[in-house]
């Protein structure tokens, strides 16, 4: 069986960065960061008091106050992602076949503040359980593939991924399989996540898994720096329209990019700390460059997961070393959780999309606040590190991972007809 070209053909993204993927685009190119004292709440209690929220949003500006009511914010801000991709594709616009259209969206948590509102207003009550007719519905993290197919009236594939922060890359290696094996011509694709709450926050801080630099939030999050601790929580949602290669130049698509492989593996290893000696991110790297049919040599980027803690940055390079020898000095590495914070689910969706435009527009975004070489790793390797650099980028790669050792890669290469 011949399989099918997939091309992305439209994009739309709601970060702490930017509220749209012109904005995004933008902050990721002039190194922005995202990080800032919580406002959702009263974070003074709190280990850490700031997080990367998205900024200057409204909801009753893109939808009906009424409607809004009845989703949960990760929800809300997947709608909003998947409005921006589906109108910047223009997909509907030639009267597609609907049943061959589907979602296949991204969340880790779902809708965790709805779940706290909820237990909140339940234990402060009489113990009656009067609970809001939407909390099933609102918290379930498929919800928001739900309201999008409903939305544009897509009736084909319809799930949700749930595998930590890989969520969103395995919904997008599950809509580029479904279009190349011919099962869709186009599905709307990505993640969302919005935990930035009491619950998330505690919860990561509880792990300490979370950086406590509350005297300097923006530098908080700095990757592959001696000095980095902990993670910084981001929130909200990216998009991607993929679609079948010979269904989007019949229709005179415009065409970002074309998406050529995927790869998945399991550390097998613990719960939420990486394998040491980065085995699982070697497997999914390798996989990927297997699928995409691809040697180590014909990457230019690696988009790395890079989440600024002290075990995962050195796993995920030694994986590194190990997938692309000499070749990895040729590299550019970055990580752009340094500017947007972890996005959890949607951490995949949001950085397959900077790799996409990075593609597209040969630029390399940068890995803010690195102030000290960290001895233990191979700082002779490209970080490009504080400033964005103009490079030729044919291919890129996007790596995420998750607790549970999920570990997924895709690829994404420039468009040529």
């Amino acid at each position: 069986m011949e399989l099918k070209r997939v091309v992305v053909t439209g994009l739309g993204a709601l970060t702490p960065i930017g509220n749209n993927l012109s904005d995004y685009w933008e902050a990721l190119k002039n190194g922005k960061s995202g990080a800032a004292p919580i406002t959702h709440f009263d974070a003074s209690l709190f280990k850490t008091q700031f997080a990367c929220e998205v900024k200057g949003f409204n909801i009753e500006d893109h939808m009906d106050r009424k409607e809004a009511r009845k989703l949960d914010p990760f929800a809300q801000y997947a709608m909003v992602s998947a409005s921006e991709a589906m109108a910047d594709s223009a997909l509907l616009e030639s009267n597609p076949n609907l049943d061959k259209i589907g979602v296949i969206w991204g969340s880790g948590i779902g809708g965790l503040k709805t779940f706290q509102d909820e237990a909140e207003g339940f234990f402060k009550g009489d113990g009656v359980p009067r609970l809001n007719p939407f909390f099933i519905p609102k918290m379930i993290a498929d919800i928001a593939a739900g309201h999008i197919s409903i939305k544009y009236g897509l009736r084909g594939p319809n799930y949700v991924t749930v595998s930590a922060c890989a969520s969103s890359t395995n919904a997008i290696i599950d809509a580029f399989n479904y279009i190349r094996l011919g099962k869709a011509v186009a599905i709307v694709t990505g993640g969302s996540e919005a935990c930035v709450n009491q619950m998330g926050m505690g919860g990561f801080n509880a792990l300490k898994a979370l950086s406590t630099r509350n005297d300097s939030p923006e530098t908080a999050s700095r990757p592959f720096d001696l000095d980095r601790e902990g993670f910084v929580l981001g929130e909200g949602s990216g998009a991607l329209i993929l679609e079948e290669y010979e269904h989007a130049k019949k229709r005179g698509a415009k065409i970002y990019a074309e998406v050529i492989g995927g790869g998945m593996s399991g550390d097998a290893y613990h719960m939420t700390a990486p394998h040491p000696e980065g085995i699982g991110a070697r497997n999914t790297m390798i996989a990927a460059l297997e699928d995409a049919e691809l040697s180590p040599s014909d990457i230019d980027y690696v988009n790395v997961h890079g989440t600024s803690t002290p075990l995962g940055d050195v796993a995920e390079v030694k994986a590194i070393h190990d997938v692309f020898g000499a070749h990895a000095y040729n590299l550019n590495i970055s990580s752009t959780k340094s500017m947007t914070g972890h996005l959890l689910g949607a951490a995949g969706a949001i950085e397959a999309i900077a790799c996409v435009m990075a593609v597209q527009n040969d630029i390399v975004p940068p890995t803010i606040n690195h102030f000290t070489d960290d001895p233990e790793l191979d700082n002779k390797l490209n970080f490009t590190f504080n400033t964005a650099q103009k490079r030729t980028v044919n291919v890129a790669m996007s790596n995420t991972f998750g607790f549970g050792g999920h570990n997924t890669t895709v690829i994404v290469k420039k468009y040529q007809g």
